[in-house]
Parts: C-alpha cells; structure tokens; sequence
C-alpha cells in the first residue's frame, strides 16, 4: 500500500498553518500587553505630582518619617560590599538601621566588613519568628552605630532575609542588593507611600538603574553615563523596558507581581504574616510579592503594592554572556517556580486584578511565550522558505517579532525623555536608540534560548544559583 503523499502533503500545511497561527496569536497578545502598559505608564507619569527636589522633601517628610532597616544578604561579595555599605550608612534619612547578612561567605566578605568598619562581637536578642540557618555571631561597630552585620551559617538570599527580618525591629525593612548604591534620597521618597496609607501599603518598589558606564565616588553616582560594553548597553535599554512602563502600569492597578530584589520596601507585620520569604526558591523577589497578594485576597484585607520610579538603585549588571545568561536561566526558573506554586491565582476573580491581570501576563509572557517563541524563530523560515507559508503570513511574524520590539523600546527611551531626563547627554540618546533597535537582531533571540534553557532546568529541579562574579563599582 503507498502513502497518500498529496494527503501528508496537506495535513502538513495545516499543521503548519496552525504552528503560524498560534505563533502570530501568541505574540500579538504579548504585543497588546505591551501597548496598553506603555499608555498607561505615559498617562501615569503624565499626571504624577511635581517630583520634591530632596531638601523639599526631607523637610516634609523627615519629623514623621517611620524608621527603617535596610537588609543587606551578602554572599562572596568582596568587590562591591564596603562601597555599597559605605553609600547605605550615607542616605539621607533620620531613623535607619543597615543590617548587612553575611550568608556563610567563603570569600573576603566578612573579613572586609570587620577591617573596614572594626567590627566587634555583641550580644544582640532578637525572637526566631521565621526560620532560618543558624545565626553564628553578630557583629556591632563602634564607628559607626547604624551597623550590624549577621554572619550565619549559607542558606540562600531568602533565608539570609529572613534572619535580618528576625533580627530588625523597624516597621518597615527595606531588601538591599550587597551590589547596589542607593540615591541619598530613595528612602525619603519612598516612605511616603506608607505613611499617607497608613496599613494599607504593604510593599513599595523603586526603579533599578545600571551604574555600567557612570562616574562613582564614595558609594555615589556622582553622572550618568553608558558602558562601552555592549551587553551592558543592551541590558540598560531592557531595565528601562521593564521599570519605565512595565512595572509603572501594573503598580498603577495594583496587579504587579515582582519588586525587584535590589531594592524593595516592606511592611514587616506583613511580611511576618505570610511566614515571610520561602525557602528553596530562586525566584523569592517575585515570590514573595505574589505570597502578600495572595494573603491579602485570601483573608480580604484592603492593600495596596505600588512602584514609584523616582527612588533609585544602581546595580551592575553582568558584562559577559556567560554570567548574563546564568541570571537569566536563573530568573526564568524563579517565575516558573512562582508561576506554578501559586497557579490557582490565575484568571482568579477571587484575587482581584493581580490575578486577572497579572497572573495572566505571568503565563503569556514567562510560561507560554519563550516556547512559541523558539518554535517561532526555527519553524517559521522553513516553513516560508518551503513554501508552505505565504509572504503574508511570514511578514505579518517579522512585523511582531522584529517591528513592534523595535517600536517598544523606542518607546520607553521617548517616555523617560518626556518625563525623567536621567540621561542628560543627547548623544548618550543616540546611542540608546540604535541600541534598542539592534538588540532585536540577536540579543533577543539569545534571550530566548537561555529562557528555554531555564524552562529545561525548572523541569529537571535544579536549584542551583549559577556563579555571579563582581567585578566591582569603578571609582573615579
């Protein structure tokens, strides 16, 4: 019996026609998401208050403001630590704490804290009311009376933010980065949140910036510029992406379901409420955002979880593939994690627009879009160039994958120009903007296959960091 070729012949073009269907559809949505966030982040931004220049807003805001304890986990960061301390002890803000957690370091961390800042052994009390690794010794400085450092036993970045939750006795603690530098005013600014809506403001989110390429001194940003890395350059066009419209529009509408790591504001008696950080996850930024919208539905509190873009944490970002492409596998792994731990939440009435809303843009956009992605930049070309596809349809894939990428980040550079000017150089503009167009020839493809990777790892369990080298701020 032969086989009906013309018959397998078709079956193939429909399936193919599928594949492209679904594939166009897929990145339409994802697109759509995109737009709308990025009108609403203009319109946010557009009606925001007059930003208070910093003595305008220490005398408003500094007699009541609450105190804070800044947490600082810190594990193999000798290159960035007593700088990125140094720039914490220095921030404009009446009544703080800077708790840095050594998570059982086996580099110079702890030993660069001791030197620099005489650290001593102290007998600090403090109540276990979420677990964590043993705590082996606390440490007080003479010089400088804001400090404590924990040094405890590894156990990962949310269990070491556990043992500072524990140890810290402020209302509000504020989850620090050991390779940051914090604006002199964030802390003013973002406090206000929580003292205008009393219990209601559960978590406040500020914007991360990249110190690649900017003139550092004392723990301060002292100008703004760019890397001439590439990688570097190609990274700070995706923070802009994320911070200037993503996580402005859904804060908007209280459905946004990641504060950055590097710097994020939480009430304590919340935190304490959901058992504070989850252990075993590599995803505990995004996991605990989605834990406190969780809680609050599910016990029907009123709440709130905002982004303000005006405080700002510099970080480094990473300026090989290498160590880029650990982070990423790492940070596709920790929203599948979350994803899929918390997945009842999705398309959920039950948990408000965090469900509806962001929920469902966790699963487009992490779950389902780097598959059909990858699908999309193998079978696509093939399928055209077989002649199974028509040019319309190929076309119509080119204009979502490459045009409207191109479209967005031009966007978001137009938007913090209109609205923020944090880059004061018009060439530095240019420069942006060829970068947000060429990175969708090849950096965005190579984004998408260490998301597919990261996908590999959540199926095969691994838990594993992945080694994230400092090469530390460069002073001028």
């Amino acid at each position: 019996m032969t086989p009906d070729w013309q018959a397998i012949m078709d079956v193939g073009k429909s399936a193919a026609l599928y594949i492209a269907i679904t594939t166009i559809a897929v990145g339409v949505i994802q697109n759509v998401f995109y737009l709308i966030q990025l009108v609403v982040a203009w319109w946010v931004l557009h009606r925001k208050p007059k930003i208070l220049d910093s003595a305008e807003a220490w005398w408003k805001l500094s007699d009541a403001a609450l105190p804070i304890a800044l947490l600082v986990p810190a594990y193999n960061e000798e290159a960035t630590i007593v700088e990125s301390v140094r720039s914490l002890l220095a921030l404009h803000y009446p009544n703080f704490k800077v708790i840095v957690i050594n998570d059982g370091s086996n580099d110079r961390t702890l030993d660069k804290l001791i030197t620099t800042f005489d650290l001593k052994p102290a007998d600090v009390a403090y109540v276990e009311a979420v677990e964590h690794q043993p705590v082996r010794e606390i440490y007080t400085s003479s010089s400088q009376s804001r400090l404590l450092v924990v040094d405890k036993e590894n156990g990962g970045k949310a269990d070491a933010l556990n043992a500072g939750i524990n140890i810290s006795r402020s209302p509000l603690f504020c989850a620090v980065d050991a390779d940051s530098i914090l604006e002199a005013d964030s802390l003013i600014r973002v406090v206000e949140a929580f003292m205008e809506e009393t219990d209601r403001v559960v978590a406040v989110g500020g914007t991360i910036r990249l110190a690649n390429g900017c003139q550092v001194r004392s723990g301060r940003v002292l100008s703004v510029g760019l890397p001439k890395n590439l990688v570097a350059l190609f990274q700070i066009v995706e923070y802009l992406r994320a911070f200037l419209f993503g996580r402005l529009a859904l804060g908007s509408i209280n459905a946004m379901l990641l504060v950055s790591g590097a710097f994020g504001i939480f009430r304590r008696s919340a935190v304490l409420a959901i058992g504070g950080y989850s252990q075993g996850t590599v995803g505990e930024d995004m996991e605990i955002i989605v834990k406190l919208h969780r809680y609050m539905c599910e016990t029907n509190k009123d709440y709130e979880i905002r982004f303000i873009p005006e405080p700002v944490c510099w970080t480094e970002a990473p300026e090989s593939l290498k160590i880029l492409g650990n982070q990423r596998k790492r940070w596709q792994r920790g929203a599948l994690e979350t994803f899929f731990k918390h997945i009842r939440m999705l398309g959920n009435p039950r948990y408000g627009v965090a469900g509806v809303v962001g929920f469902v843009q966790v699963f487009i956009v992490d779950v389902i879009a780097p598959v059909v992605e990858a699908f999309g930049y193998v079978l696509m070309p093939i399928f055209w160039l077989m002649g199974v596809l028509s040019w319309e349809f190929f076309a119509a894939y080119l204009a979502i994958s490459f045009v409207f990428g191109i479209f967005i980040s031009v966007s978001s550079l137009i938007l913090e120009e209109m609205e923020l000017k944090r880059f004061p150089s018009a060439a530095d503009l240019c420069v942006l903007t060829a970068v947000a167009v060429l990175e969708n020839f090849g950096y965005r493809q190579l984004n998408n296959v260490w998301r597919m990777l990261g996908w590999w790892q959540f199926l095969r369990g691994e838990k594993g960091w992945g080694k994230m080298t400092r090469v530390g701020f460069k002073e001028t």
